[in-house]
């Protein structure tokens, strides 16, 4: 089953390619209603997989869903190519100016960016510092048995051994949660390279979508990489244990993501994960997004499109939410359900609520 949502995943990738090259332009308004589009997080694409083919299972509705990152996810939205756009990191200010009407934040899950490394004769859940993840991918610190790094791993054979830093190639939800945590730990991060989904590596090799950058640290030794907790457990990779806020040295799981989520969250949802308080929370966490418009009579959609697309993303925060701990994701607290459910039922079509 896991092999024919690769290939089938694969297939769309291709033909979105020859689509792109031939100049054809896919509109949502012009598919057929019992087919929603969608596009965006590779974070995500391990859960969202199991959801759309159970959905389809129970429904009829198929879900093509375009596991392209989250910025190519925004753009498609933005131009109106999909349904809906699956986010790590909630819209900027240029994001939602060039949308030009509300978009809403649904939240889906969370889930943890580990930092995944391939060390010859090294140890598995090495431990990390947070000053120490920032100045590997600073490229200050270049060498596994740097004294920093032994100093925190007693015991631990470091080898003498050069670091390849690797990092998301396009604009990424997973790199979004990643330099919000560096820019909040790192005072130098924060300056000199800052919180987004696509920034100015300061050194390192570039991989396209959680996949990619999985598959280069694994074939390649001496390599340091971020990616979803699923791909690295897929990938059978080791990946380490960061201290916390609290001081405590935290193996990413579903127990630890669930306890950083412990939090307040604002009425609209847009909130990271990232440094959290919680004493035994894993510090790189954050949820992911469906994005949607908030009027959904646009662009031709049939009301039934939009009610349709709505039952999804409604049975994805209920009934769905029983998948997330067997592909190791958090769900929904109760607190975050019920935020997502007030934002769904706030979806209209020609002013008037889609949801009752």
């Amino acid at each position: 089953m896991k092999k024919a949502l690769i290939i089938k995943h694969n297939i769309l990738m291709a033909l979105m390619i020859v689509s792109a090259t031939a100049g054809i332009q896919f509109h949502a308004s012009a598919q057929n209603d019992k087919t929603i589009l969608g596009a965006g997080s590779t974070f995500i694409y391990p859960l969202f997989s199991k959801l759309f083919s159970e959905y389809n299972q129970k429904t009829g509705v198929e879900v093509n869903y375009q596991s392209i990152g989250s910025g190519g996810g925004i753009l498609q939205l933005t131009n109106k190519t999909v349904d809906f756009g699956a986010s790590d990191g909630p819209l900027n200010g240029e994001q939602a100016t060039k949308m030009g009407v509300p978009a809403l934040h649904i939240p889906m899950a969370s889930g943890a960016v580990v930092i995944t490394y391939n060390l010859p004769g090294g140890g598995s859940n090495i431990n990390l510092t947070p000053d120490i993840i920032a100045d590997i991918y600073l490229g200050k610190i270049k060498q596994w048995n740097d004294p920093r790094i032994v100093g925190i791993n007693k015991g631990v054979n470091m080898p003498a051994f050069p670091i390849l830093v690797v990092h998301r190639a396009e604009a990424s939800g997973t790199t979004n949660i990643f330099t919000n945590y560096l820019s909040k730990v790192s005072p130098e991060w924060m300056s000199k390279v800052g919180t987004a989904s696509a920034v100015n590596w300061p050194v390192g090799l570039g991989g396209k979508g959680n996949e990619s950058v999985a598959g280069l640290v694994k074939q390649t030794p001496g390599a340091v990489g971020y990616v979803e907790l699923i791909y690295a457990l897929q990938n059978k990779m080791d990946y380490a244990k960061v201290k916390n806020k609290k001081g405590k040295f935290i193996l990413p799981s579903l127990a630890s993501v669930t306890a950083a989520g412990n939090i307040t969250l604002p009425a609209d949802s847009k909130i990271f994960l990232t440094d959290t308080d919680a004493a035994d929370g894993y510090p790189i966490c954050g949820f992911t997004w469906a994005l949607i418009y908030q009027e959904q009579n646009y662009g031709g959609r049939s009301l039934d499109r939009a009610t349709k697309l709505l039952n999804l993303l409604w049975w994805n925060i209920h009934e769905g939410q029983q998948f997330t701990t067997p592909l190791n994701y958090a769900p929904l607290s109760k607190q975050a359900l019920q935020v997502a459910e007030r934002i769904l039922k706030s979806a209209t079509y020609s002013g008037k609520p889609i949801l009752k």
